[in-house]
């Protein structure tokens, strides 16, 4: 009841008005069953625009850092996450990587969509990086479609780091659904795991035009300066 509100009566219209986002290919979204809906990353905003632009009810699965502030601001984020359909989970590895997976697994199981990032991460400068297999496993596993999805400007719109978006037209380029059952019962193969991770990857820049790099994106960041470094390296 709060995820329909939120999407048609609260927040769906507002965002609509505001952004005026666009959607291509809305039509390859499965009409009826499970199907997970792989998208690339490259804004917070992704989570809220995507779904609003297809009719089907879709979850995604979010840090549960989200779910557990406290206070009137982790009162209003929780339910803001609820209601935009983000399911929390530990992403902290191990079992908790497992239980993210049960968690998604019972989404699809009960015919729903769900999103991924494949990446792992929001892209820290705009290219489309290395996915990581979890997605490829969810898919066998649960026997469903994997449709690639390309947000478009939503980095602009509101960039990492910025809390308030800019008010401009974002996009949403959805793909022909890849159909992986000629694994079927292979799901616990590696190898099979990154050929077919890899493929979606291969249809996610293709559809969107991203410059590929084969690293995974949280490798890049790792790399990255602190915030502030570079300017602290110039007082000495």
């Amino acid at each position: 009841m709060i995820y329909w509100l939120m999407k048609n009566v609260l927040i769906g219209p507002l965002v609509k008005a505001i952004f005026r986002p666009w959607v291509v290919g809305r039509d390859n979204v499965p009409a009826t069953g499970g199907a997970i809906m792989a998208s690339n990353h490259l804004s917070f905003a992704d989570s809220i625009f995507l779904p609003l632009m297809i009719d089907r009810r879709m979850s995604f699965l979010a840090k549960s850092d989200y779910f557990t502030g406290k206070g009137i601001k982790g009162w209003a984020t929780r339910m803001f996450m609820s209601g935009t359909g983000q399911l929390p989970i530990d992403r902290s590895g191990g079992k908790a990587s497992e239980a993210s997976l049960n968690t998604g697994l019972q989404v699809l199981g009960r015919g729903d969509l769900l999103g991924i990032y494949p990446e792992g991460t929001r892209s820290p400068d705009g290219k489309l990086y290395r996915g990581r297999t979890g997605i490829a496993r969810m898919a066998l596993e649960a026997k469903v479609p994997v449709v690639p999805v390309v947000m478009v400007d939503t980095d602009t719109a509101m960039p990492i780091g910025q809390r308030i978006p800019n008010v401009m037209r974002v996009g949403v380029v959805i793909g022909e659904p890849l159909d992986f059952s000629r694994f079927a019962g292979m799901e616990n193969d590696r190898y099979i795991l990154r050929s077919v991770t890899d493929e979606i990857m291969i249809a996610l820049q293709r559809l969107g035009a991203q410059y590929y790099d084969d690293v995974y994106a949280s490798s890049v960041k790792d790399r990255m300066p602190a915030p502030g470094s570079r300017r602290r390296g110039r007082r000495r």
